[in-house]
C-alpha cells in the first residue's frame, strides 16, 4: 500500500475546508491597517497610525485556556472558548493602558474536523470584534497520534500600542488611593484543574440544573472570559488616568494585585464590598476549600482592579458602567509592605 500524508493521520483536504469555513468569522474583525487577506505566510499590519503618538510602545500577550477547554470536549460546544482565548491575551495588554492592534491564533488537534475548527475561531473573532483586534493570522496544526482524536488545545497572541505617557505601570500609587474592582463573568478561564476535582466532570454533571446558579453548571463554567479592553478605553476617553490594573488570572487576589503595586504600598481589600458571585460560593462549599485559597487562586467575582485617585473615583465608575460593567469601591491603597490585606 502506498502510503500518504493523509493515512499518515494528516488530511490536508480537511485543513483547506477549515480555512474557507472560518474566512467569514475571520472578515469580521479587520481594521483598516491590515493588508492583504488571509492566507500569506505572514499578516501584515501598518503602522502608520503609530506616528501620531509621541512615543509609542508596543505590547504583548499570550496565553492559553487551560483545562477550562476539557468542559468544551465533554458539552461538545466549541464557539465560546475561543472568546477566552483571546481574552487573556488582550486584558493584559489593556492592563497597561494599551489598545490590542491584531491576534493570531494557534489551534493544535488530534485531528481536523473542519466545522469543529470553524467553531473555534468563530469564537476567536468574536474575542477580537469584542477587542477591537483584527484577526491576521493563525496556524490549525493536525497531530495524530500526538494528542486524541476528539481534542485539540487553543492559544494565541496579541500586539498592542500605548503613547508612553499614558502607560499604566503602577509607579505613582500612594497610599489613600481608591481601589475599584470590576465584576468577572464567572471563574474566567483560572483554576480549573481545580474546578475539575471539585465537581464531577461528566456529561450528567455539567448539565445539571443549580438554583443559586440559575443556570446548568456546565453553562456557568463555560462562561467566557470578561474582556475589558473597550472599559479601560472609556476611562481614558472620560479624562481618568488610571494609576494601577491587575488582571485578575491564575493566583487570584494575592499573586496579581501585588504585581501593580510599588514598593511600600499595600492593598486593602474589603471582601464584603461587592457580590461575589454564587459559582464561587457553591464550589468553596462543595469542595471544602479554605478561604484564603479561593483568593488565591480564583478572581472571586473581580476580573480587574483599578487603582485611581479619590478624586477620579466618581467619573471612573460612571465610564465603566458606560461600556456595560459592573464595578464597586473595593477598599484602598495603605503604606506598608507591599502585598494584599481582605478584610
Amino acid at each position: 500500500m502506498a502510503l500518504d500524508y493523509k493515512k499518515a493521520g494528516v488530511d490536508i483536504e480537511a485543513g483547506y475546508r477549515s480555512v474557507e469555513l472560518m474566512k467569514g468569522y475571520v472578515k469580521e474583525t479587520m481594521r483598516e491597517e491590515v493588508l492583504g487577506g488571509l492566507g500569506g505566510f505572514s499578516g501584515a499590519f501598518s503602522l502608520k497610525k503609530i506616528k501620531e503618538m509621541d512615543d509609542p510602545v508596543l505590547l504583548s500577550g499570550t496565553d492559553g485556556v487551560g483545562t477550562k477547554i476539557k468542559l468544551a470536549f465533554l458539552l461538545d460546544k466549541h464557539d465560546t472558548i475561543g472568546i477566552d482565548a483571546v481574552a487573556m491575551c488582550v486584558n493584559d495588554v489593556a492592563c497597561a493602558g494599551g489598545e490590542p492592534l491584531f491576534f493570531l491564533d494557534y489551534i493544535a488537534c488530534g485531528k481536523n474536523i473542519p466545522e469543529k475548527i470553524a467553531a473555534i475561531v468563530k469564537g476567536v473573532a468574536e474575542g477580537c470584534k469584542q477587542s477591537d483586534a483584527a484577526l491576521i493570522g493563525g496556524e490549525t496544526a493536525e497531530h495524530p497520534d500526538l494528542m486524541p482524536e476528539d481534542e485539540y488545545d487553543v492559544a494565541g497572541f496579541a500586539v498592542g500600542v500605548v503613547d508612553r505617557k499614558d502607560m499604566i505601570d503602577g509607579s505613582t500609587i500612594k497610599a489613600g488611593d481608591v481601589l475599584i474592582g470590576v465584576a468577572s463573568t464567572g471563574v474566567h478561564s483560572n483554576g480549573f484543574s481545580l474546578v475539575r476535582k471539585v465537581f464531577d466532570m461528566t456529561k450528567e454533571s455539567l448539565e445539571t440544573y443549580y438554583d443559586e446558579l440559575g443556570t446548568t453548571l456546565g453553562e456557568a463554567l463555560l462562561t467566557p472570559t470578561r474582556i475589558y479592553v473597550k472599559m479601560m478605553k472609556s476611562i481614558k476617553n472620560a479624562g481618568v488616568k488610571v494609576k494601577g490594573c491587575s488582571h485578575i488570572t491564575g493566583g487570584g487576589f494575592y499573586e496579581n494585585i501585588p504585581r501593580m503595586l510599588p514598593d511600600g504600598i499595600k492593598a486593602v481589600v474589603e471582601k464584603n464590598s461587592y457580590d461575589i458571585p454564587p459559582i464561587f460560593t457553591l464550589m468553596q462549599k462543595k469542595g471544602e476549600i479554605e478561604e484564603h485559597m479561593m483568593y488565591n487562586t480564583y478572581n472571586m467575582g473581580l476580573g480587574m482592579v483599578l487603582a485611581v485617585d479619590p478624586a477620579d473615583v466618581d467619573a471612573t465608575l460612571k465610564a465603566i458602567a458606560a461600556s456595560g460593567d459592573k464595578a464597586w469601591v473595593v477598599g484602598k491603597c495603605e503604606a506598608g509592605e507591599k502585598g494584599v490585606e481582605l478584610v
